[in-house]
């Protein structure tokens, strides 16, 4: 058999890569400011959407994965950042150039500003789950948040997406779901046509729920382990984050919960099956001793468990149906993912062994 010719080999290569840079009618999309957004390139990490997303709250738990989908999908994401070490791991999650770093302050008008002056979609992911001498939850989580989505606004930006909490209530006994129920409220006031979604509590890697609950498994015995809860995994909420940019502004309220809803009892019970420890001997602390002994705890300089924490160890998570099917996502079950993220706390001897050996 002949060999193709070097000129031949040539052409069809060059054919090939025409065909990869045209486009067609579906890489056009128009946002809802008339704005036109091009998507060209290869599929994958090389990619280019078109479109420029900001995600405020880029250095948490949820930012980091909502970040790495946005940009392995092609989206330009600005990073605002207030610590230079915190946002190191978010720049090789894009391409050259796709990833942009800024410094910011919630209190700075002109910081926000100017990270999403070229954004077509802005995410809010700011939280703060405890108070500080600097920052209380109404600074953050009520105040920064109509900052944010009341320059948005002003700036033009198509859509804006405001991450809750699934408990946010105004009626609420912790001043965290308080602040977040008023944060919604005054989002909607400066940004009518705003997202807001409201997850549950979130599981995965740097998760404070199952690596809390294997690290003190005293602290989840309160209300005698009968909380209920429906977490969700953070790459499901990630992903229908992600999914929004994809879709026309949607003014509405969406409510993420994890598919079973689970106790606390029954957590810890996996917990202790998945990292292969007995259970807990730990006395279940009295309400009071728990809130006296967060009290006492304020007094060192590194977060601890706070006395509001612990009154949320006692709220229940709201009986609501999810909304995952409007968003593109089937939430996982918690058993499918929770031998990943607990495995680090098995003995050596035990480490390697499948989910189910001591059955």
């Amino acid at each position: 058999m002949l060999a193709p010719a070097a000129s031949t080999v040539r052409l069809q290569r060059v054919v090939v890569q025409q065909r990869k840079l045209q486009r067609s009618l579906h890489d056009l999309v128009t946002l809802p400011n008339n704005k036109p957004v091009v998507a060209y390139g290869p599929p994958g990490r090389s990619a280019v959407t078109g479109h420029v997303a900001t995600v405020f709250g880029c250095t948490g738990f949820l930012g980091r994965y909502l970040v790495s989908k946005l940009a392995k999908a092609g989206t330009q994401v600005v990073v605002p950042y207030r610590e230079e070490d915190e946002k190191r791991h978010l720049k090789v999650m894009g391409d050259l150039g796709q990833i942009v770093p800024l410094e910011w302050d919630i209190r700075r008008d002109d910081q926000i500003a100017e990270a999403l002056r070229h954004s077509d979609i802005v995410y809010n992911l700011v939280g703060r789950e405890y108070e500080t001498k600097n920052f209380t939850f109404d600074a953050v989580n009520a105040t920064g948040a109509q900052r944010i989505a009341h320059i948005a606004a002003e700036s033009g930006v198509g859509r804006f997406v405001h991450v809750s909490h699934l408990n946010a209530a105004h009626d609420s006994p912790s001043a965290f779901y308080r602040s977040k129920a008023q944060g919604e409220e005054l989002v909607r006031e400066a940004f009518p046509t705003a997202t807001i979604v409201r997850p549950a509590a979130m599981y995965g890697y740097e998760d404070k729920l199952l690596n809390n609950i294997a690290f003190w498994p005293v602290w989840w015995k309160l209300n005698n382990m009968e909380t209920k809860i429906r977490p969700a995994h953070v790459m499901d909420v990630a992903q229908a984050l992600t999914n929004l940019i994809s879709m026309s502004a949607l003014p509405d309220t969406f409510s993420l919960p994890g598919p079973s809803e689970l106790t606390y009892e029954y957590l810890l019970t996996l917990v202790s099956h998945l990292t292969c420890q007995p259970p807990s001997r730990a006395p279940v602390l009295p309400k009071a001793v728990a809130l006296a002994l967060a009290r006492a705890a304020q007094a060192v300089w590194w977060p601890t468990l706070s006395p509001d924490e612990v009154r949320r160890r006692y709220i229940d998570d709201v009986n609501v149906p999810g909304d995952w099917d409007k968003l593109g996502v089937v939430p996982d079950e918690i058993e499918q993912h929770a031998i990943a993220y607990v495995r680090r706390y098995r003995s050596a001897c035990v480490s390697l062994l499948p989910r189910g050996a001591f059955d």
